[in-house]
């Protein structure tokens, strides 16, 4: 199959630092590409593939401020799909936005996974305008906002299943939490479920410009408490040390999360999960047996104690068989065929509507020349005495 991923620009594929979004496309880029199929992805010039490189803009830009305005590099990312899709079965949007003024003027399959929240209204007035667009959910809550949607599928994220492994013999002694710091992923929860535990917590996060104010007005000071150790942004390279170490990954979110890509990375490296129960968490996180779902921090701080009795191997066996990527592309292959067969149906019916047409226009044809003979009592020229 020919397949477009056609990736946002915001970061390079996969990203240097934190990047749910691209990092899927990443995962899912290279595993088609493992199972045999021909992956063209449209990303920064900075990304790094085994698919074709069609690079549509120098480099990623969420740390680039050489220039004003992050439209332009988008409108000339869709022209550059515009002027290729023909060469593709199956056109894969992860950006939500930009391509929908094109889609409906192509005969291309195309589909969208949409990555964010639609609780937003303004997503889901878009939505609802670009209503026939077909769309991939992350998770069945994704879908709640904008229940009537074009949805085609649910495919949940899925990690490599290396460099992501537990570590052997581990002795687990702190808890973390890895992500963003913002208001909505509530990392002044883990603070103080780890410090009632009486255990120690490592914080791997990023801020980003729009939640500085918060982290120096709320967050910063309970980064410098005894228990509390802040290691900043972490890469790929460093997470499964980081995880695998963990006694549990804390997620105490405050939001309705989409899906929630550190939980499933966490479970690659067998550690178990301590999540809030907002959002995608009950479809992730398998009560008992990969962690605990809890709705506050008492109940969150008694899922602490319990976490030695689960069995990192089993975690790391449920990861295999629900989230790993090769799960997601097979979940996306078995989408694209969807669509390429909806496809040949409609491609089928408009070829039947024509047929019928065209006998309809013949028959009616017969039928004025019929009635013209009659009228005049017109005979073949082979027919009339000389």
């Amino acid at each position: 199959m020919r397949i477009a991923q056609i990736a946002p620009l915001e970061e390079a594929i996969p990203p240097k630092l934190y990047g749910s979004t691209e990092r899927i496309v990443s995962n899912l880029t290279e595993a088609l590409v493992a199972a045999g199929h021909d992956v063209t992805l449209f990303a920064s010039g900075d990304s790094q593939t085994s698919a074709k490189l069609e690079a549509c803009w120098p480099e990623s830009l969420r740390l680039n401020f050489t220039f004003h305005s992050k439209a332009l590099p988008n409108v000339l990312l869709m022209e550059r799909v515009l002027r290729r899709a023909r060469e593709f079965d199956v056109l894969h949007f992860h950006d939500e936005f930009y391509h929908n003024l094109l889609i409906d003027r192509l005969s291309i399959p195309s589909v969208t996974t949409i990555h964010g929240s639609l609780i937003p209204v303004e997503m889901r007035l878009f939505f609802g305008t670009f209503c026939d667009q077909a769309l991939v959910s992350i998770s069945k809550n994704q879908r709640l906002p904008l229940p009537h949607a074009n949805w085609v599928s649910t495919v949940y994220h899925g990690v490599p299943e290396d460099p992501l492994t537990p570590i052997p013999d581990v002795q687990p002694n702190y808890l973390a939490f890895l992500g963003r710091i913002s208001p909505e992923k509530r990392v002044d929860r883990a603070v103080r479920i780890a410090e009632a535990a009486g255990m120690r917590l490592k914080v791997a996060a990023k801020i980003d410009d729009v939640d500085r104010d918060y982290y120096e007005k709320e967050i910063e000071w309970m980064m410098a408490l005894p228990h509390v150790e802040y290691v900043s942004e972490i890469c790929d390279a460093e997470k499964s040390e980081f995880l695998g170490n963990a006694v549990a990954l804390l997620f105490p979110i405050d939001w309705q999360e989409p899906f929630g890509l550190v939980m499933i990375e966490a479970m690659a490296c067998g550690t178990p999960i301590i999540a809030f129960n907002h959002g995608s968490v009950p479809e992730v996180v398998d009560e008992g047996l990969t962690g605990f779902v809890v709705h506050d921090e008492a109940a969150a701080v008694e899922a602490v104690k319990r976490v030695g009795t689960l069995s990192r191997a089993t975690i790391r066996k449920v990861f295999e068989q629900r989230f790993s990527a090769r799960t997601m592309a097979a979940g996306y292959i078995e989408t694209y065929e969807k669509l390429l067969k909806q496809k040949r149906e409609a491609d089928m019916q408009k070829s039947r509507r024509v047929t019928n047409s065209m006998d309809k226009r013949t028959a009616s044809n017969r039928s004025i020349e019929g009635l013209v003979q009659r009228h005049f009592d017109l005979r073949p020229v082979d027919d009339v005495a000389i």
